[in-house]
Formats: C-alpha cells, structure tokens, sequence
C-alpha cells in the first residue's frame, strides 16, 4: 500500500511548506519587527495586556520562537518581568492557531493554484526589480512565502491522494491517544515547527488517513513538542534562559493533560456544538483553538505563583558586578541599548559612591538608594576592590556594546550606543581622577596646617553639594530641567574653582599656608573640579537626548567664547 504514497513529493512538499514559514516570518520582521518590539515591550504591563500582546503579535509573525526570543531579550534588560513574561508566552500558545485556521480555510477549501501561483510569481517578480527598496522587497517576499505555504500544502495533498483512496482507515489499530500524543511530540521536535506538524496532521485528516481523535491527540502532542528547540536552546544558557523555557513547557504540559482530561468534550464541541461534522479540518482547527484558550484560562491564576517556583528553583547562581546586563539580550538591539543605558547609569552610582568614599562621606546621606543593587555589595570591600569592581563593570559594558554592534543596530540605535560609551568612559575617569590625589587629601586632612585642613573640609562640603545636586538631576524626567541644572552645576563649578583660588591667594597673602603645598592645592583642586566635570559630562551623554545635547553644546560654546573674550 506505501507504493500509492508518493514519499518525495511529501518532503518537497513539508520542504516548500517550511520554508514558505520562514520567508514569511522574515519578511514580517523586516517590515514590522521594530514595531513588534515596541507593542511587546509597551503593551505587557499586567497579565491580560501581556497575553493579547503575545497572542497578536504570534498572529502576525507566525512564529512563537521569535516570540519568545524577543520577550527573554526584554526579561533580561530588566524591562518586562517575569509574571508578563508568561502571560506573553501564554498568549503566543493562542496566538500560533492562526496558522491552522489560515491552512484550514484556505489550504481545503479554495482552488490552491488560483492563488498560489500568482502570488509566487508576483513577488518573485518584486524581488527581482523592486529589490533596491527594503520596503518593497520585504512585501514581495511576504507574498512568495505565502504562496510557497500553499504550493507546499498542495504538494502534501496530492502526495496522499492515492494512497487515501486505497486505504482503509479500520486497518489502523487503535494504538490509543497517549501513543498518537508521543507521536505529536516526536514530529514537532524533529520537525522544529508546530506550523509544519500542523500542517501534515491536517493533510492526513483531510485525505482521511487518521480519525479526528487521533488528530486531534497528534496536535495536542505537537503543542508539547513546540517546547523541545526552547528547551535546547536553555542547555548551558544562564538561569533566566532557563526559567522562561520551562515556563512554556510547564504551561503546555498542563495544557496537555487537561486536553486529554476533556478530549470527549473538545471533540463535541468543534464537532455537534459548532455543527463542523462535515468540515473536520476546519473542526480541529476550532480543538486547537480551543484547549490553548481553556490552558491559558486555567493557567491565569497561577502565573505568579509560576514565578516565584521558578525563580527559587532555579535561582541566580552568579554574583556579577552588571545588574542590566548579564543576560542574553543582545540579540535584539532595542532591549540591549535599553539594558546597556541603564547598567551606565548604574557604573555612574557605582562611581559617585567611589569618589564619596575617597572623602569618606557617608554615601547614603548624599545618594539615594545606595544600598540597593551591588552598592551595598561593594562599600563592604576596601576602595582598591571599589575600584577594580568599576573597571570590571566598564569592562562588562564595553564587551555587551561590542556585542551589540555585530548584530547591526540602526544608524540612530549605534549613534545611542556611542553616546552610552562615551559617558562610561568619562565617569569611570572621574573615578581615576580622584583615585590619584586620594593620598593629597589624606595629607590636607592630617597636616598641622589650618588652612589645608579648611580645604579639606570644604572639599567634602563641595563635593556633597555637587553630588546631591546630580542625584536629583538622575532622578529628574524633564529633559529640559536636566540640561539646565547641569549647566548650572558647570557654571557653579567654575565659580568654586574662583573661589578656592582667590582664597590660596590671600591665604599665601596672610602667610597662612606654606609655599610648598600652594601647588599640589591648586593642582589638587583642578583635578577635583574636572573629575566633576567629567561626570556631568557623562550624565549628559546617558541622560540627554540628541537635541538636547546640541542646546547643551551650542550653551557651552557661546559660554567659552564669552569667558575666553
């Protein structure tokens, strides 16, 4: 009986199929993937936003993987949590149904080559004369892909024709659902795509090789079997990896098992309740459908408590100086320059915690915050292993941007980038800048002299004023009120630098200060003010919008040339 199957146009079939899926899914990244992006990473905030998120975006994009790409890059750039981060996989669980509606409706109802071909040669066409536009290439191969989705399902069809009509279906033993679920499994694994399994159980119900409860056990068993390439991919991978793999199997598991709990009730459902008796492949389209919508009801109340289990079972087993970024996200550039921002902005703590202990202020009355994060960590340790932690965390920084950049971030994501890296390389000199005078403030702390000591004292007043004053700028939300207050600070910066002059001048008047320590103060002193300095430039790069950082540059200009004339 294997004679009537025609085996190799079956696998060209499966073959076209596939890669009809992928065209697909690439060409929709192409043309949407940002705004994708942007819905997941803005539309995720609670459980039921979380999940219609997932659920229209795998509508769109025909690909859960993807999905679940994009949503473990925003877990690890601290963006989306956990809780919204199973709420979206949940919704990709629904949201991967469309494509056996779309093969269902489509694929055995209509005439496949009325449509099928036109579309083929229509965007082959576009690819070819149209390929200088991103744009118009990315539609044309959206619609090869299309067509190459039904040519291959064509493919499948007539590839069991003649077996389906010299096959009798009571020559299967019933091998009982638990096998048939094995079996879904096992072909989803291997096949690495739901969408294909999908698509070949469909094509032995319409030819009736299989009854519907084997089927619909097969898709049952497939929907477990779409967990395997995560799964895969966690091996090795960090423990966020992890914990959001075995969420999706977790969840498809249960949905799994309360499938095969309530199969007759499915089953009559699809079949008598919407009267699809007559249309089995549209009615196992609907049981897809519907024991991924009853998973997800099920599931809604425990996405917290899945959380939790999750997190405590597989905890964080690495200490690392990053806080944003040691996670994989640099594979999606949005969520990676979103982590790579906020781990500069926590070096620039880091080191405003650094540069008040070189004065030995008590940080937590000038920072807030500062015993969250690694803060806390790293003012038990000495200021040496201070500083070589901020060495560590820039180096960490530049290895994540170097990352980034192989993945082709877009001319105004690299421009960000830039700007982020500049910043750190200024704050963690301003950190240098004061390791090396730390001895000279020690000296001016301790000297029988008066007016050192003075110095010294209005070096810790002066330095706690500034970094009060920067605490509140990071806290700020106007871009605008940031780029006045730090021109304010450059401007009271350069009037403290004045005064300490004007006083070393008097002071060498009134013969209060030797003429040896006048110039390490004043050397003292102009490293001070540039490792100020040197962190509002920094917080201009992290916090300032390109607009505002050429209104900043254009205020500074015009300030120079004013104080040079």
């Amino acid at each position: 009986m294997l004679a009537y199957l025609d085996i190799w146009k079956l696998l060209a079939g499966l073959g076209i199929f596939i890669f009809g899926m992928f065209l697909m899914e690439e060409s929709v990244k192409k043309l949407a993937g940002r705004s994708f992006k942007v819905l997941i990473r803005t539309y995720t905030t609670g459980k039921i936003r979380s999940i219609f998120s997932g659920l229209l975006v795998t509508s769109v994009l025909q690909s859960s993987s993807a999905v679940s790409l994009i949503v473990l890059a925003f877990v690890g750039a601290g963006i989306m949590s956990m809780e919204n981060a199973i709420g979206v996989i949940l919704g990709s669980n629904i949201g991967t149904t469309v494509t056996s509606w779309i093969v269902a409706t489509f694929g055995f109802q209509l005439d496949i080559e009325s449509f099928a071909l036109p579309l083929v040669g229509i965007g082959g066409l576009g690819i070819i004369f149209l390929g200088g536009s991103e744009k118009y290439s990315g539609i044309s191969k959206l619609l090869v892909g299309f067509g190459f989705l039904f040519m291959g399902l064509d493919y499948m069809k007539q590839s069991v024709e003649g077996f389906s009509n010299n096959f009798d279906i009571a020559s299967i033993p019933n091998y009982g659902l638990l096998v048939y679920l094995i079996i879904g499994i096992l072909m989803t694994a291997v096949m690495q795509s739901s969408s294909a399994a999908m698509a070949v159980i469909l094509t032995a119900l319409n030819a009736a090789i299989l009854e519907f409860n084997a089927a619909a056990a097969l898709v049952v068993g497939a929907n477990v079997g779409t967990t395997v390439t995560v799964l895969l991919g966690s091996l090795g991978a960090v423990p966020l990896k992890k914990r959001v793999a075995y969420s999706h199997l977790v969840f498809n598991l249960i949905t799994a098992v309360l499938a095969l709990v309530l199969m007759p009730f499915l089953v009559y459902l699809s079949l008598d309740v919407f009267n699809l008796k007559h249309n089995m492949v549209l009615g196992l389209a609907l049981f897809h459908t519907l024991f991924n919508l009853l998973g997800v009801l099920f599931f809604l109340p425990f996405i917290k408590l899945l959380a939790v289990l999750l997190n405590k079972l597989i905890p964080d087993l690495r200490k690392e100086v990053t806080l944003f970024i040691n996670q994989p996200t640099a594979e999606v550039p949005e969520a990676a320059i979103a982590a790579l921002r906020d781990e500069t902005i926590h070096l620039l703590k880091e080191v405003l915690v650094y540069n008040l202990r070189v004065l030995n202020i008590d940080e937590s009355l000038v920072i807030e915050n500062s015993h969250s994060g690694s803060c806390a960590k790293w003012k038990n340790g000495t200021l040496e292993q201070h500083y070589e932690n901020l060495k560590l965390l820039q180096a960490a920084i530049f290895a994540f941007a170097a990352n980034v950049q192989t993945r082709g971030p877009s001319p105004a994501e690299a421009d960000e980038l830039h700007h982020y890296l500049h910043g750190a390389r200024m704050v963690l000199h301003s950190a240098k800048t004061l390791k090396d005078i730390r001895h000279n403030f020690e000296e001016f702390e301790s000297a029988d002299d008066e007016f050192l000591n003075q110095q010294y004292d209005h070096f810790r007043k002066r330095l706690t004023t500034t970094y009060l004053k920067l605490d509140q700028i990071i806290a700020e939300h106007q871009e605008k009120n940031k780029t006045k207050s730090i021109l304010k600070l450059l401007k009271q910066l350069k009037k403290n630098d004045d005064q300490l002059v004007a006083a070393t001048t008097q002071a060498i008047a009134s013969n209060k200060i030797k003429h040896i320590d006048v110039s390490t103060l004043l050397i003292v002193n102009r490293a001070f003010v540039q490792s100020s300095r040197q962190v509002l430039q920094a917080l201009r790069e992290i916090l300032l919008s390109p607009e505002e950082q050429e209104k900043f540059e254009l205020v500074e200009e015009v300030r120079q040339e004013v104080f040079e004339d």
